[in-house]
């Protein structure tokens, strides 16, 4: 018994157990081969299909039928399997040309799956029989099946670029193959320019072969990969559904085409899991109204939101855009392989060379046994009553024979074939058929001959059957190729024209045109803007352009950040939209301040003021690559944030309580702190008072002030003198009853406008040149008319 033990390592053993299994799967299961581009199920599928008369012009069978064909005498495997890949060659948006002729449902671009087996049915396409033709002529190599009953081809000697055209996937063991489909007639024009000229180089093959062409056709937007991908058989490129913006009665995205292999249901739920998420805002609807006609998906869009951003998002944040990953692996003599673009083109065209040749051989050898068999007929013809005699006198046809062949001098075949001939063949007629046919058997041999021993013959006849297919089967291209496309920036998308925005106090945010508020005279009562509730006015305002940063403190002394183009641009009678929609602050927080933040502010400082009068100077750089949603500065407790703006060293600062105090002081005064420093102080409060109010100094030569029931006036700055931070300050203007408290002071030119707002939504937009300059300490003139519960709430400058 110990003889037939045989010592072994464990480790020797699972290595070359693992590969053999490793190289069983790259063969046998995962890859394609390089000559007809099929994965073995693929290709007994079509061979069964063939073997049972299922051609294009024959009738449908049970795809179960056809199953149970394949795994019973070539496919040893499930017929789930063998099922599905069946399935796959019949789906119309994952081959480019389909090879089976499905009837029933056979899924959908939605990812349904198809009917079971024994509901469907199918034949072959007409394409697959081009993958087929010529296969009894000893074109390619039978072996064995699996049990040994019956033969198969190990490769189909197809006259279609099968592999290019309809691309192929496939995953091995270490290893992975991922063909794109493309366009037949382009492959085939290929094909004949590397045959006329077998040195042509690959920018001479993209001017043919513009990229691939995916059967749901879409765009690629990255035309730049394509050489890379062919060149070296690896790469990628990035794929791009067809979207177009239409406008009918409102702006609507209307989605046509998808990125090859892109699951449309699963693109809409994307899609509505972004909106309900508020990853992207601005869609109002989203609907599939896809047909048997074609996709369409539309997304409606709310009134005042740029289509052309959210189609953008849409690109970026779903798989209407996907940048897919290719490389071209094959079986090539046995192993596997990786193929550059031209490489593949030869690979077809040195198979198609042996095809024809193999057919060709085949084809002139029975041409020789006719023309034998032809030749002994016209022999016996031209002696055909010694024949006759000979026949008669017989006793038996293989005496018959025996005398035909020593006086005639023939052989067995064609003694054989004389001694069948019908009489009929006697007639003149006949006879005249038989020399025609013999001499036309002579020019085929020929002919034959001529495309072995000639190649200029063969490469012909290999141009002329490519051309044959081409006009068979040639279509226009689908896939668009996007020249010099790159990947849209949004930010490119929108002008960077000035606008105003507008947050009010119960958190509805805008941008408008500047235009929008009419101009009028000092004292008008002004005109109704937004439709906010009773309890509801404008708070804060800013002007910005659309690509400015605009950074939102909250009370609690947090910073977020959006672009002002997010913002929906709406009218001046419209409140905008909530802004917790597009900034996700605590429940507890709500937004004091906004701050315009330029790409060109450089060595600046965030200046903060609280409603305690703490400030703190902090440089612009600890805000430059911050996540939306951190601390900017610290607070004591109750304090909130009042104001913020940029300032540099050089700048003096005013901040203006709602008493009507203020103070003057240097910014250099303060020294730069980072975000989670409190500050110090900078203007000592009464009890009753607090800060509404704090900006730089530039060159305006007057302040602004506006009291809570529409009084201002214009004051000198040279009537603020500069003081030392931390002390009580000086009179900004006279408060009272009449006056109302003070809501706003700023500085301005006299060639500037002020938009006041009121609590009910009313604005009123003044030149400055129209109000009244005094002293420092003056109440002020009327500015707006007010009705008795009416008070101003914010001015924009």
């Amino acid at each position: 018994m110990s003889k037939n033990i045989i010592n072994i390592q464990l480790e020797e053993s699972i290595r070359k157990d693992y590969l053999d299994y490793a190289m069983s799967v790259i063969i046998s299961r995962a890859l394609p081969d390089v000559r007809d581009g099929l994965k073995p199920v693929h290709r007994r599928i079509l061979y069964a299909m063939h073997k049972m008369g299922l051609h294009y012009n024959k009738p449908f069978r049970k795809s179960a039928r056809i199953v149970g064909e394949v795994i019973g005498k070539y496919h040893p495997h499930g017929d789930t399997s063998v099922y599905d890949a069946l399935v796959r060659l019949a789906q119309d948006f994952l081959m480019r040309y389909s090879l089976v002729d499905g009837q029933g449902n056979f899924g959908s671009i939605d990812d349904d799956p198809p009917a079971a087996m024994r509901y469907t049915e199918a034949r072959l396409t007409k394409i697959a029989e081009y993958c087929l033709a010529d296969i009894e002529k000893d074109t390619v190599d039978f072996i064995p099946n699996y049990d040994g009953s019956e033969s198969e081809p190990i490769v189909l000697p197809t006259k279609v670029p099968n592999l290019l055209i309809n691309g192929c996937s496939g995953i091995a063991v270490g290893m992975s193959t991922e063909i794109p489909p493309h366009n037949l007639g382009e492959i085939i024009d290929a094909l004949i320019c590397l045959i006329d000229n077998p040195e042509i180089t690959l920018d001479d093959i993209l001017n043919i072969i513009k990229g691939p062409d995916y059967p749901t056709a879409g765009e690629i937007i990255s035309p730049e990969s394509i050489r890379e991908l062919y060149e070296t058989g690896k790469g990628s490129l990035l794929l791009r559904g067809k979207a177009s913006i239409e406008n009918n009665g409102k702006e609507q995205i209307i989605i046509t085409e998808l990125p090859y292999k892109v699951n449309k249901s699963k693109l809409i739920e994307d899609i509505a899991r972004l909106v309900n998420e508020k990853k992207i805002t601005g869609i109002s609807d989203l609907r599939d109204e896809s047909d048997r006609d074609g996709i369409r998906v539309v997304v409606d869009i709310k009134k005042g939101e740029n289509s052309e951003v959210i189609l953008n998002k849409l690109y970026k944040e779903t798989k209407l855009e996907e940048k897919q990953h290719y490389q071209f692996i094959a079986i090539e003599e046995g192993k596997p392989k990786t193929f550059n673009l031209i490489k593949l083109l030869n690979s077809f065209i040195n198979y198609r060379i042996q095809i024809v040749v193999r057919r060709t051989k085949y084809l002139l050898k029975k041409a020789n046994e006719t023309l034998h068999i032809l030749e002994g007929l016209i022999k016996a013809l031209e002696n055909i009553d010694y024949v006759i005699n000979i026949i008669k006198n017989s006793k038996n046809p293989d005496e018959a024979a025996r005398k035909l062949m020593e006086n005639l001098e023939l052989d067995s075949k064609q003694t054989d074939a004389i001694l069948k001939m019908q009489l009929q063949k006697l007639t003149s007629l006949e006879v005249s058929n038989i020399r025609r046919e013999f001499q036309e058997t002579k020019e085929k041999i020929d002919y034959y001959n001529e495309i072995l021993t000639n190649n200029g013959v063969l490469m012909s006849l290999i141009k002329e059957e490519l051309l044959e297919v081409k006009s068979q089967f040639a279509d226009k291209r689908r896939t668009l190729i996007i020249d010099g496309a790159k990947e849209i920036n949004e930010i490119d998308l929108i002008p960077n024209v000035e606008k105003i925005v507008i947050l009010s106090r119960s958190g509805y945010i805008k941008r408008m045109e500047k235009n929008d508020i009419r101009k009028q005279k000092r004292g008008g009562s002004g005109k109704h803007g937004a439709n906010y509730r009773d309890d509801d006015f404008v708070k804060l305002s800013i002007v910005a352009k659309n690509h400015d940063n605009i950074m939102f403190f909250t009370n609690r002394g947090k910073v977020y950040y959006l672009k002002a183009y997010q913002i929906p641009e709406v009218n001046w009678s419209s409140k905008g939209g909530y802004v917790g929609n597009l900034i996700e602050f605590s429940a507890n927080e709500k937004i004091q301040s906004m701050l315009n933040v330029s790409k060109d502010i450089k060595d600046s400082y965030i200046f903060f003021v609280t409603k305690f009068g703490i400030v703190k100077k902090s440089s612009v750089t600890h805000f430059r690559t911050l996540r939306s949603g951190v601390i900017a500065t610290r607070l004591r407790e109750n304090d909130e944030i009042i104001s913020t703006y940029i300032v540099r060293e050089d700048r003096k600062v005013i901040i203006a309580t709602k008493k009507g105090k203020s103070i003057n002081f240097k910014a250099n005064t303060l020294s730069d702190i980072g975000r989670n420093a409190i500050g110090v102080i900078g203007i000592r409060l009464d009890e009753d008072d607090e800060v509404i109010s704090s900006f730089p100094l530039y060159d305006e030569d007057y302040i602004l002030t506006v009291t809570s029931k529409g009084y201002g006036k214009l004051s000198n700055i040279n009537e603020y003198r500069c003081q030392q931070r931390g002390g009580k300050g000086i009179k900004i203007c006279k408060i009272s009853g009449k006056t109302g408290d003070l809501v706003s002071a700023n500085p301005v030119g006299l060639d500037n406008e002020v938009i006041l707002s009121t609590k009910k939504g009313k604005n009123i937009k003044i030149a400055i040149k129209d109000i009244s300059i005094l002293s420092r300490g003056s109440q002020g003139v009327k500015l707006i008319t007010l009705k008795d519960d009416e008070v101003i709430t914010t001015t924009i400058v």
